[in-house]
């Protein structure tokens, strides 16, 4: 067949792709993953018992509110990359202000607070187990994005495979702040950050790995 012949027929066989594809495909994929999370949290390590008395404080509201905002920032920055071509540096800056937030926060947390405080504020007492239960609760979100991933068309598998992590990150530790029940703002920059961070970096290595064409 002649080439010009063989262009005009793959031309003509090419579809338009529905409006809105790629977010209802991530929706369903990380927001089924996002269920599992949050039918798996009671069973396994229970709601605080004290949550009616914690909403009722300015620091769960901040925890969740960070949480949400990680989540919502780079699941948008993914949508953009699961399609060819589109410009991402408006999702990279409204994705950098909820760390840059918690940080100034957290700062200001330990510079008013005395020397003997500050260890305390920083460890909790749950740094051990904070970052690797946000990351169990991540898995399922992580599973369901890069499932809805495989169905769309990345162009930079482990970039996308990260902010699918960091997506499912923020979701895990969404989730996990309805168990948690530490306070401080320095706890909330390193703990909660280092489970969304190794979120992102387990979905880099899937990324590379599952989402090449």
């Amino acid at each position: 067949m002649p080439t010009d012949n063989l262009i005009e027929r793959l031309g003509s066989e090419v579809r338009a792709v529905p409006r809105g594809l790629a977010a209802r495909r991530l929706i369903l994929g990380a927001g089924a993953g996002v269920v599992v999370a949050a039918v798996l949290m009671p069973l396994w390590i229970g709601v605080r018992p004290d949550l009616a008395q914690a909403v009722g404080t300015a620091a769960f509201w901040i925890k969740l509110a960070y949480t949400l905002g990680i989540a919502a920032a780079t699941f948008w920055l993914l949508e953009r990359l699961a399609r060819p071509g589109a410009r991402t540096l408006n999702q990279v800056i409204v994705g950098l202000a909820p760390p840059v937030a918690v940080l100034v926060l957290a700062a200001a947390e330990l510079a008013g607070a005395e020397a003997a405080e500050r260890p305390h504020l920083i460890m909790g007492a749950s740094s051990h187990l904070c970052p690797w239960r946000i990351v169990a609760l991540a898995l399922p979100v992580l599973i369901g994005a890069l499932w809805a991933l495989r169905g769309l068309a990345p162009t930079r598998p482990t970039l996308t495979g990260a902010v699918a992590g960091l997506c499912a990150g923020g979701a895990g530790a969404f989730v996990y702040a309805f168990h948690c029940d530490e306070r401080a703002m320095p706890f909330l920059a390193l703990w909660y950050s280092g489970g969304i961070v190794i979120s992102g970096v387990i979905g880099a290595v899937a990324g590379r790995r599952l989402l090449r064409w």
